[in-house]
């Protein structure tokens, strides 16, 4: 079973968005975009586990999971720089800390 946290995807909601695809992009905050990769626990109809999840606006969520524009290995690179964006904003900005 995939690992499965309300409170961590809510914090996508308190960053802006970090997909940034040039063109689709509306900025302002987002929402949880869990990675659509297998080895992030994504299968079927079952979303990746909670941890895998980068902070995106509706448009550049919906052309990541829906679009046609980009292969699946860009689609994995836009996803991949983004997660990596997210969590550095959640440590810089205190929302997640490591536990002493």
């Amino acid at each position: 079973m995939n690992y499965r946290d309300r409170s961590l995807l809510d914090l996508a909601y308190q960053l802006n968005c970090t997909l940034q695809i040039d063109g689709v992009c509306e900025g302002g905050p987002g929402e949880p975009c869990h990675s659509n990769q297998s080895r992030h626990g994504k299968g079927g109809s079952i979303k990746a586990h909670d941890v895998f999840f980068a902070s995106g606006c509706r448009c550049c969520h919906r052309e990541l999971d829906q679009g046609k524009r980009f292969t699946r290995e860009e689609k994995a690179d836009i996803w991949q720089r983004a997660h990596e964006r997210t969590i550095l904003q959640l440590f810089q900005l205190g929302l997640v800390r490591v536990a002493a």
